[in-house]
């Protein structure tokens, strides 16, 4: 079930309602590059408590999007 869009100067995703798992869960994805997540109720749940500024660490796109993983299949 498609929820719509949420678009900013820095990101575009598309949201829907993925119930192909073991429960229902929301279905991220990025407009740009088409890559998918998906977040459960106890995800969703718990970014509804986060204190102000708790994803900023997360937000820095180098964090993951742009690194090549190592030799050995393992994070840098």
């Amino acid at each position: 079930m498609g929820v719509g869009e949420v678009v900013s100067e820095f990101a575009a995703v598309a949201v829907s309602i993925d119930h192909e798992g073991n429960g229902p869960r929301l279905r991220i994805e990025d407009l740009k590059t088409g890559h998918v997540g998906y977040l459960d109720a106890l995800e969703l749940e718990t970014l509804a408590w986060l204190p102000e500024g708790a994803l900023h660490p997360l937000l820095d796109p180098s964090l993951h999007r742009w690194r090549k993983p190592a030799p050995n299949g393992g994070h840098h």
